[in-house]
């Protein structure tokens, strides 16, 4: 073989390796939307607590796998109380955004959930400003207003438009920023700072401690449904187990395809990650849209886009 023909064959494998890691990205955060409004909706499986202990399960049964045996990252060790608590505290948060987004599953289209989510950067930014008294160029805060503004017009335009539901999106959405800027301002000495991997290792089973009483609380009859579910739905089960393990799934390649790409591609991934939730739950799940939504969420994700643009810009 010559030397040309070496060198195009090495780096095809890499472009492989990562146009694979892209797909399975897509197919995990999109399969795990979709599937949470298959059960909360089709199935009637209205637990929403008890499936994000699902998932906090696999993600801590899956994490030590991964870490401990299969050796994906290197093992962090927690050095100190005080990070313990840290984690803690960002797992309650964490525990807030997933079961918020859960319940909002419940009562909103899939469409309208993703329009609602792409106002994270609004909140980060917010969250960024009071916290850290952390500025950016004017230019970028006026990127946000599109955003925001597009939400509005969407809620304006959805016919399947629910309060509590929409209270409960947008609730998820703040907490997913707040844990975001939290993380950044908790875990800034590098002494403390874990990686992605290492810190949903940690995160997962205090989730499940918190979750377990909120569990037993609000969703008291949760085995007895389920199990009632399981025997007249024969694949819900499969589903459920599915669902847990591409909760997991979906962090791993966040965190491979940043490791192998940049956090820009993921950024620009995610934006277009909420158009394609949003054609394919569409065709799924048939909810009506109207002109005034879609106009709407495009301005969202155009802002997202502009916001992200600026930021990268005037760093």
């Amino acid at each position: 073989m010559s030397s040309s023909s070496a060198s195009a064959a090495a780096s095809k494998k890499p472009a492989l390796f990562i146009t694979t890691l892209i797909i399975l990205w897509y197919s995990s955060n999109i399969g795990v939307i979709l599937l949470n409004k298959f059960l909360l909706s089709n199935y009637h499986f209205a637990f929403p607590v008890f499936l994000t202990m699902c998932h906090m399960a696999a993600c801590a049964l899956l994490s030590y796998v991964s870490i401990v045996f299969l050796k994906i990252v290197p093992f962090q060790r927690i050095k100190s109380m005080s990070q313990f608590l840290r984690i803690a505290t960002l797992s309650i948060v964490f525990c807030a955004s997933v079961v918020g987004g859960n319940i909002s599953l419940k009562y909103l289209p899939v469409s309208f959930n993703q329009a609602v989510g792409a106002t994270t950067p609004f909140f980060t930014a917010l969250f960024a400003y009071l916290m850290t008294l952390k500025r950016e160029a004017w230019i970028t805060y006026l990127c946000l207003v599109p955003v925001v503004g597009g939400v509005v017009i969407a809620s304006g335009g959805e016919p399947m438009f629910h309060l509590f539901g929409f209270i409960m999106c947008i609730g998820a959405t703040a907490a997913r920023a707040f844990k975001s800027v939290l993380q950044g301002v908790l875990l800034s000495s590098e002494g403390e700072k874990l990686n992605s991997m290492n810190l949903l290792l940690y995160m997962s089973p205090i989730a499940l401690v918190v979750l377990l009483p909120a569990a037993i609380i609000m969703e008291p009859n949760v085995l007895e449904v389920t199990v009632s579910l399981g025997i007249e739905h024969r694949y819900m089960t499969i589903l459920l187990l599915l669902n847990s393990a591409m909760a997991y799934g979906a962090n791993l390649c966040n965190f491979l395809v940043t490791k192998h790409t940049s956090a820009l591609t993921l950024q620009v991934l995610g934006n277009a990650k909420g158009a394609v939730a949003v054609v394919i739950s569409i065709l799924i799940f048939r909810n009506p849209v109207t002109f005034t939504g879609l106009a709407g969420y495009t301005m969202t994700v155009m802002g997202v886009v502009a916001y992200g643009e600026a930021k990268r810009r005037y760093k």
